[in-house]
């Protein structure tokens, strides 16, 4: 099996189905935001504050070549929502495995982020309809870059344990991946 990249917008669920995912079919998981914040050890906040977006893509560009330089490892990667967007990365995951965009409607999208924004620092601060106007914007602009991915799964139920599981399960058959041997959820 080769690695799996999932993208998408912030809030499309990439980590939640991402460590599903993994924990069930025994495949290692790698969040790169979480994956640059510890190879930098310092927050990807700092990093843009500090040394500004140009600094932190070209981190985030070779941390992705570190993750995917096994183009066999079996790995599912959840990538930051601009990760597809910048620098070629796009390309760099097509050639190392397989890209799925994880959609989610942006309703769904402005709900997940609302209830969370307070642990998003680039959207913390907005009001409601500042936060629905940047998500429509941003969205449109990011999507030539996401609609380029190999593959569209629909990640609009995500809400809780049974539709994670159910979701898995879709993605499991639709990808041919395996679950545990001893065919255990957990």
């Amino acid at each position: 099996m080769k690695t799996i990249f999932l993208i998408g917008y912030m809030g499309c669920g990439k980590s939640t189905l991402g460590k599903a995912l993994a924990r069930r079919c025994e495949l290692d998981f790698i969040d790169l935001d979480d994956y640059i914040e510890a190879r930098a050890g310092k927050k990807i906040r700092e990093i843009f504050a500090e040394e500004g977006e140009e600094a932190f893509r070209d981190m985030e560009r070779r941390m992705l070549r570190e993750v995917s330089a096994d183009g066999k490892r079996d790995v599912v990667v959840a990538c930051g929502g601009g990760t597809p967007c910048f620098a070629g990365n796009m390309e760099l995951m097509q050639s190392k495995g397989l890209t799925v965009l994880l959609a989610a409607s942006e309703e769904r999208l402005f709900e997940r982020l609302k209830r969370g924004r307070h642990k998003r620092p680039l959207i913390a601060a907005l009001s409601d309809s500042e936060l629905e106007h940047f998500v429509r914007k941003q969205l449109a602009a990011r999507m030539p870059f996401y609609s380029r991915a190999a593959e569209i799964f629909d990640s609009t139920c995500l809400e809780d344990e049974d539709q994670i599981e159910e979701k898995c399960r879709a993605f499991i058959s639709r990808f041919g991946l395996r679950l545990k041997e001893n065919g255990s959820q957990d």
